[in-house]
């Protein structure tokens, strides 16, 4: 094998080089994922080793599947039908999962524990900021999905329970009142403490959710009820531009490749060869699970499908109603976790600004914890009041999940294979080079297209 130096120079744009430079950050929606010391592990975490091959195949399937699972119906018709679905999801396939290797080797390589610290010690600062500032933009836009998905559930929730008649309602059961109220009284108290120790019960809940959801759209599908009726069933795109607009959920239901660095980390035996049958099997999972609701849920709807596939089924329907219930437990619980992430991420880039070491700045950090989370949980909520179309905030945030699974892995490999020390190179190495240049191109392009897209069409319009 080739001998691998990989660039860990955090001091290459004159930042200092103190413990503030390199905070070490919790980045995975699913696990702890702050490097320590062997036995010093905080309860909660993913100690290096514990992990077996079928845990972390485990792991990795529930940080794939989550909330954007409702999207993929919708994401069917707009990609253009069933054929177009499928397809797309299939191509993507071989690129998600080749990033998720791609990720494993470089942080083998680089000796770093999470997703950004690779990006960091591989690429170097710069790109290791704009790795940063992306995860804190993609867990922020998450958290207003997360609001918005509460709001649309108890929308229908509550007018069963009220029997109010449609289009009117009292001031207790209006919109914004129920999200706010729900959102102060659990989702403010679970955000604020410094640690998260729930993450076992959060991911019980995503997982037991998501699999209850396709199990009853797929059962809706074979046995539908006699008010539902599909709108226009397309069979083809009626443009290219069409089936690309369907990339950002499917961007935002695959990412889970920030997750997965330490999850590799924590496996007994973190061998890349060992690492890609796990991803391979996980995401043949989660691909089951998302072709199932997507094409379930279009097939029964067609053209006429909410962005959220529960929103489409009869608000007294009990079955439909126990899945909005799990909806709602599992995002209650998943919003603290990634508001946990961007605020780690926020954090660490505030202190590497101030130059000031961690170790020196405790006794500040609760109050700037709690002011933190404050923005945050304010902004977020603020932003979910006046954005009702969970759609539009995904055709924004998919474009980032892009970045994740295809630019940085594609940057990593580019400098890893760069920072090899050999006279010859071999045609792997060009072909290794010319697919990271290919994946960073590719990932250019999405994020560039769904986000003009989400702007000027979903944001404008």
């Amino acid at each position: 094998m080739a001998q691998v130096s990989i660039n860990s120079d955090y001091d290459e744009l004159g930042s200092s080089t103190d413990a503030g430079e390199r905070a070490r950050l919790l980045q995975s929606p699913c696990v702890d994922t702050a490097p320590k010391t062997e036995g010093e592990f905080s309860p909660g975490s993913l100690a290096r080793g514990n992990t077996s091959t079928l845990g972390a195949v485990f792991i990795v399937v529930n940080a794939c599947l989550g909330a954007g699972l409702l999207n993929f119906p919708a994401a069917f018709s707009t990609a253009g039908g069933v054929a177009a679905g499928i397809t797309l999801q299939m191509s993507m396939l071989v690129f998600i999962i080749s990033g998720l290797v791609i990720l494993a080797y470089c942080s083998q390589a680089s000796n770093e524990r999470t997703y950004q610290e690779v990006v960091w010690a591989v690429c170097g600062k710069l790109t290791g900021v704009l790795c940063e500032v992306a995860i804190a933009t993609y867990t922020f836009g998450t958290c207003i999905a997360f609001l918005i998905i509460i709001g649309d559930q108890q929308d229908k929730i509550i007018a069963v329970m009220t029997k109010e008649p449609e289009g009117t309602s009292s001031w207790y059961t209006d919109r914004k009142f129920t999200i706010s109220l729900t959102a102060f009284l659990f989702i403010l108290p679970l955000s604020i403490p410094r640690e998260i120790g729930f993450q076992k019960y959060a991911s019980f809940l995503s997982v037991v959710g998501t699999w209850y959801v396709t199990a009853i759209v797929i059962i809706k599908y074979i046995w539908p009820d006699k008010e539902m009726t599909p709108g226009d069933i397309m069979t083809r795109p009626t443009s290219w531009v069409a089936v690309f607009n369907a990339m950002p959920t499917i961007c935002f239901g695959f990412q889970c490749h920030v997750s997965s660095v330490p999850v590799f980390n924590s496996m007994r035996r973190p061998e890349v060869k060992t690492w890609g049958w796990v991803v391979t099997a996980a995401m043949v999972i989660a691909l089951a699970v998302y072709l199932g609701t997507g094409i379930c849920g279009f097939l029964t709807f067609g053209a006429a499908v909410d962005p959220d596939v529960l929103l489409s089924y009869p608000s007294a329907d009990i079955a439909v109603a126990v899945a909005r219930a799990f909806i709602i437990l599992s995002v209650l619980t998943s919003y603290p976790i990634l508001h946990f992430c961007g605020r780690a991420v926020v954090e660490g880039l505030w202190l590497r600004y101030q130059g000031v070491p961690v170790e020196e700045d405790v006794g500040r950090e609760q109050r700037r914890r709690v002011l933190q989370t404050l923005i945050w949980f304010l902004l977020t909520l603020l932003l979910a009041l006046f954005i009702p179309d969970i759609g539009k905030v995904i055709s924004v945030i998919g474009g980032l999940a892009a970045c994740f699974i295809f630019v940085f892995p594609g940057l990593c490999l580019i400098q890893a294979k760069l920072s090899e020390m050999e006279e010859v190179k071999p045609a792997s190495w060009w072909v290794l080079v010319s697919y990271g240049v290919l994946l960073v191109t590719m990932g250019a392009f999405i994020f560039g297209q769904t986000t003009a897209n989400a702007i000027f069409v979903d944001l404008l319009a």
